[in-house]
């Protein structure tokens, strides 16, 4: 009984193995089925380039995209774009389109970014003005200027001049030092602003001292804040004393009315037989 148990298990055991072999076998062995998809080629970024950058060759790279999703507008030849501006940052393997590219005439760097109409105007900074660092190409900026209208510390005025500005670069450039003469590196900002803000800039880093206050670039709202001065921030100015009431004119006093003509008294006498009548006034 035994041995037929045995010879059942081993015959199982190999009738398992040759089945599983055979398969093994059959999907080495299968043939590979390939999908051939139409491809296009496109022109993208080959690392992360600036706003202003000029392409160059080493700049682009050419890879095929499927012809049912290439982006419209999009580049076959890189020949077609080297020596032309772009107008907004590329990230890498970002595909170039025509959007992002200065006309062929207006060249490369900061000029062909100015819109019609607008100015760029450069500001110098420090870690504090440009808030640390976060003051990037793109971000959105109120500029708050510190001054005085006379001579006096105490009109002193800080007060927002200019609201949602955009940030075109920022970046550090050497100027040379007026004591030593030695190079300084010098953390300027680019601002996109109109010809009157563009003046408001200017004589606001000139006659004070501004800050960049960065904001959020969905929030588009310009409040209009009336400055605050020392005093006031000290809280050492007494709140403006409401107004008092205008009082009304009081009303002519009128007239005693007359007073009512007095009935005349009359007193009866009698003499005698006789009866007369006298009137007491």
């Amino acid at each position: 009984m035994k041995n037929r148990l045995f010879a059942v298990l081993a015959l199982a055991l190999t009738a398992g193995g040759g089945l599983a072999y055979a398969t093994y076998n059959y999907m080495q062995n299968a043939p590979v089925r390939t999908v051939s998809v139409p491809t296009q080629p496109v022109v993208i970024a080959a690392a992360d380039l600036q706003l202003g950058t000029e392409l160059k060759a080493d700049d682009l790279k050419v890879v095929q995209w499927p012809a049912s999703d290439v982006p419209a507008g999009a580049f076959g030849n890189p020949q077609e774009i080297v020596g032309r501006g772009l107008v907004v940052p590329v990230v890498k393997s970002e595909p170039i389109l025509p959007a992002k590219l200065a006309s062929k005439e207006a060249g490369a760097g900061l000029p062909p970014v100015i819109p019609p109409g607008m100015r760029a105007v450069s500001v110098r900074v420090n870690e504090v003005i440009g808030v640390a660092g976060y003051v990037l190409p793109g971000t959105h900026v109120d500029v708050v200027a510190t001054a005085t209208p006379t001579q006096s510390q105490a009109d002193v005025t800080s007060k927002v001049v200019l609201s949602n500005v955009l940030v075109l670069t920022a970046g550090t450039r050497m100027e040379q030092n007026r004591e030593d003469g030695k190079p300084l590196q010098v953390t300027v900002v680019t601002l996109l602003v109109s010809p009157e803000q563009a003046e408001r800039l200017t004589l606001a880093s000139t006659e004070g001292k501004i800050q960049l206050a960065l904001r959020n670039p969905l929030d588009v709202s310009s409040p209009v804040t009336p400055g605050i001065r020392p005093a006031a921030l000290l809280g050492a100015v007494a709140p403006a004393a409401p107004a008092p009431a205008r009082r009304s004119a009081p009303a002519a006093k009128s007239a005693p009315p007359a007073p009512e003509p007095a009935v005349p008294a009359t007193v009866e006498v009698i003499r005698g037989d006789k009866r007369t009548r006298e009137v007491i006034r």
